[in-house]
């Protein structure tokens, strides 16, 4: 599987991760071409790390670069 192009996750499913990922917010990407492969996805969650996840729980998102800049901002501050 190649990795997503998109630099924004959207979380669609959070079981069994319920305190990593919060349904319906978006999660900064960490490309992992490895990872990829095994349909996996690295993501930013809401410990500030990055995790591994199953690429299907996300669905992959880009922004006007306006939005981008401010969504890396956010992240950042918290």
């Amino acid at each position: 599987m190649k990795p997503p192009i998109k630099p924004f996750a959207l979380c669609l499913e959070n079981a069994g991760n319920e305190a990593s990922l919060i349904m319906g917010k978006v999660y900064r990407i960490v490309p992992d071409a490895r990872a990829a492969k095994d349909d996996l996805v690295r993501i930013i969650d809401e410990s500030g790390e990055d995790y591994l996840f199953d690429r299907t729980q996300f669905a992959f998102v880009d922004f006007p670069q306006a939005v981008r800049k401010k969504l890396l901002a956010l992240q950042r501050a918290s």
